[in-house]
């Protein structure tokens, strides 16, 4: 159809005006996207990759809104335009109103529709925040509750030809036992501003009477075999079977037919991981018994099989594809400063993921948040694990003392669940399973998390049970850093600033062990901050540099590889970006990169590269199982005391560890209370260092360690656990066969105080 000259300029000029009618609210920093975005291009991708069909309608762009008392019949007069699907309380909605735990939220707009004989109209709404009633020319369709997942209503029997009225109302308290995330109606410290109503994509499409709803896929690795099964909606058909075809890189790989579900054995199977993230094309085809096509979509999946094993030290470790793999990711928190949980737009999610890739992760946590599924998508092609939380909610016991030092332990002996009503559980429970259904055949997730820390936690047994039953393709991180219970598969430490884990206690021999949060380092950028005028924080406290903050960075990362020598399996480092008062991010919250990707990535690379399951030669031992005597001052011995020729007589003989308490996890045997110390120990060695020198030490905080007067190591700040230090060359030079003398001084200046530290001869283990 060709289109007249002054139709195509009516058309142009309306678009115009639109456009002039909406602009982002002012007074917040915005993401580069946000000049990028229209009324006409909002989320205009097609929004459900692994179910794609050409028939659809876009509903994302201007609606009409009013903001009423909670109970209030539908407004007669709007308050404005919104721009769908961003939240009124965001920048890009174009109003930058709160909704009330009292009021509701109404959107309304027409729709043109021609309905087509045979054939069924299907309305999405991908995500809407909280409770849901919509309204199709005056007739209800439907409610809905809950905030995070998509859900749909058929609303061919409300709908005529011509035009159509769409009403939509939504109450959001933000409170009670509303699953909400970082959401929080008095927005500090680590709670973000609230988002209400629709804040993920709304769109329409058109289906047969009988028709493909979504697609379930299995995998056997061993097998090389993809099995797909069809969820079908509509009066059954009559000898009904699906054909199944698949391709990779434009390929063909298999097909085959079967009655409900097919099973490919594939030519050639090609399987997933972060190296290679071989995506399979998959065409399904709904047949009748004469073979002619009834429905028919698209999808993709992956092969790729998830477990654990024990490594040659008998620590648990993550498996993919039968091999051994460390999780190294960020905390992903998925807000924006333009449109807080709303992405400004596809482009804008996706240069997350591909800064993080460069990086050199391989995983994200993405924490208490739900993604629009295009976000999965990216990382099921791009190779990055997902780790996925469930979004939590506030009520149930502390996870921490008030008051209590950075170190303290959420994995303490004492659990204690939250008390929930029934009502509030089942809905709980209804949402887990509605994320696991929605999420569940995307290849990236690699873990599902139930709680996190103690926000919510409660009925864990139960809900650890129920989860692991659920899927069990997955590992279940019952309570990520929350109150441990012997349940799933994982057990989960948060520390911050510097990554820690009783390692050594034996009621986490049977789990995966991992640091599901640590780091934090803070850095503010002027002129990209939320709100420059209040306390932009990070953990630790500021750094004066942004060289200090590499320092601090670095050191994080070689604690943590001294971790995963001792059965750590995975690290999160808290986090992508900064949001709002938080400015602990790798990027601004605006999305600018404080941390070029290039600074990072080779220091990920070491990370990735230390060995799991060295075996270590105890060359001199700590005093973790026998207390061992050091020579100890807490006056300034003078010149020369680090020497092997030192006079150390005056010194006084005690055992160690010492400390002054406050750290948490850490046994001690002789009192130190004092700003400094000083240590010697004589030790014998006759031999060879057959692997590498390293030191086993827990030090709070700043430690000098000196052998046979070499300095071999400054390590500043504190570790919460015994934890490994590579040494370098000088170390190796410095011991000698004989009489060898180690020497450290510690200072303390706040918190608590420890020292400990033995020397150990660490052997790589090789490949059988």
């Amino acid at each position: 159809m060709t289109m007249k000259p002054q139709t195509l300029f009516a058309l142009l000029m309306s678009l115009q005006a639109a456009h002039a009618e909406w602009k982002p609210v002012e007074g917040k920093i915005m993401t580069p996207w946000a000049k990028e975005l229209t009324p006409q291009n909002a989320w205009d991708e097609y929004p459900r990759p692994q179910l794609q069909r050409d028939n659809w309608t876009n509903l994302n762009g201007l609606w009409n809104y009013a903001i009423t008392p909670k109970d209030a019949a539908k407004p007669s007069d709007w308050a404005g335009e919104i721009l769908v699907p961003f939240a009124p309380e965001s920048a890009l909605s174009g109003v930058g109103k709160l909704l009330e735990p009292d009021q509701s939220l109404w959107y309304q707009r027409t729709i043109t529709a021609s309905k087509s004989e045979g054939k069924r109209t299907i309305l999405h709404f991908e995500a809407v925040d909280y409770d849901t009633t919509v309204w199709l020319n005056g007739q209800e369709i439907g409610q809905h509750t809950g905030a995070h997942t998509p859900f749909s209503f058929d609303i061919t029997a409300a709908l005529k030809d011509g035009e159509n009225e769409l009403v939509v109302r939504v109450h959001d308290a933000t409170s009670g036992y509303q699953l909400v995330g970082k959401q929080h109606l008095k927005p500090e410290g680590i709670w973000y501003t609230r988002v209400s109503g629709i804040w993920q994509s709304v769109w329409m499409e058109e289906v047969n009477a009988r028709a493909i709803d979504d697609l379930d896929f299995t995998h056997d690795v061993a097998n090389g075999t993809i099995t797909v099964a069809a969820n079908l909606s509509g009066p059954a058909v009559d000898g009904e079977k699906l054909r199944v075809s698949v391709s990779i890189k434009g390929q063909p790989a298999g097909s085959a037919e079967g009655s409900g579900s097919a099973t490919i054995r594939l030519a050639e199977p090609k399987l997933w991981s972060p190296a290679e993230p071989n995506l399979y094309d998959v065409t399904v085809e709904l047949l009748d018994a004469a073979g002619a096509v009834i429905d028919s979509a698209k999808s993709y999946t992956a092969l790729r099989e998830l477990g654990k094993a024990k490594d040659a030290n008998g620590n648990w470790r993550f498996t993919l594809n039968g091999e051994p793999i460390f999780h190294w990711g960020p905390l992903d928190q998925g807000w924006w400063p333009d449109g807080l949980l709303t992405p400004p737009s596809d482009e804008a999610m996706l240069s997350d993921i591909e800064y993080l890739k460069a990086a050199g992760f391989n995983m994200i946590r993405k924490h208490i948040k739900v993604e629009p599924r295009r976000y999965y998508y990216h990382c099921d092609r791009l190779g990055m694990m997902m780790w996925q939380d469930q979004v939590s909610q506030g009520y149930g016991p502390q996870s921490e003392p008030k008051g209590s030092n950075p170190n303290w332990t959420r994995l303490a002996p004492d659990p204690k669940d939250g008390t929930w009503s029934d009502e509030g559980h089942a809905q709980y429970l209804l949402e887990y399973k509605r994320m696991v259904d929605h999420l569940k055949d995307y290849p990236c997730i690699v873990v599902w998390s139930p709680f996190n820390e103690a926000w919510g936690q409660h009925r864990t047994l139960e809900v650890g049970k129920m989860a692991v039953d659920y899927d069990k393709t997955r590992p279940i991180n019952i309570a990520s850093g929350g109150n441990f219970w012997p349940v799933g598969d994982i057990a989960d430490e948060h520390a911050y600033p510097d990554p820690a884990f009783p390692v050594g206690d034996p009621r986490f021999d049977d789990y995966v062990k991992v640091v599901g949060e640590f780091g934090g380092h803070g850095w503010p950028v002027k002129d990209h901050m939320w709100d420059p005028t209040k306390g932009n924080w990070g953990y630790g406290g500021l750094p004066k540099t942004l060289d200090e903050w590499k320092q601090r960075y670095s050191k994080s990362i070689d604690v943590l590889r001294g971790l995963k020598r001792q059965g750590i399996s995975a690290g999160v480092y808290t986090q992508t970006t900064d949001v709002e008062g938080e400015v602990n991010g790798l990027l601004t919250y605006d999305r600018v990169e404080k941390i070029p990707a290039s600074w990072l990535k080779p220091l990920h690379d070491k990370l990735l590269a230390t060995p799991d399951a060295p075996s270590y030669t105890t060359i001199l031992a700590t005093s973790e199982e026998t207390a061992l005597d050091w020579k100890m001052t807490t006056e300034a011995p003078g010149e020369g005391w680090e020497k092997a020729d030192f006079d150390d007589h005056a010194w006084k003989t005690a055992k160690a560890p010492f400390s002054g308490g406050g750290v948490p996890n850490a046994k001690f045997n002789t009192p130190w209370t004092t700003p400094d110390i000083w240590l010697r120990r004589d030790f014998e060695f006759d031999g060879t260092v057959q692997g590498n020198l390293v030191l086993r030490m827990f030090h709070d905080e700043d430690a000098t360690v000196f052998l046979n007067g070499t300095e071999i190591a400054q390590l500043t700040g504190y570790v919460g656990t015994y934890t490994i230090v590579d040494l370098d060359e000088r170390a190796k030079t410095a011991l000698k066969s004989g009489t060898n003398v180690i020497a450290i001084h510690v200072k303390q200046t706040r918190g608590g105080q420890h020292i400990d530290a033995g020397l150990l001869d660490e052997v790589q283990a090789t490949k059988p």
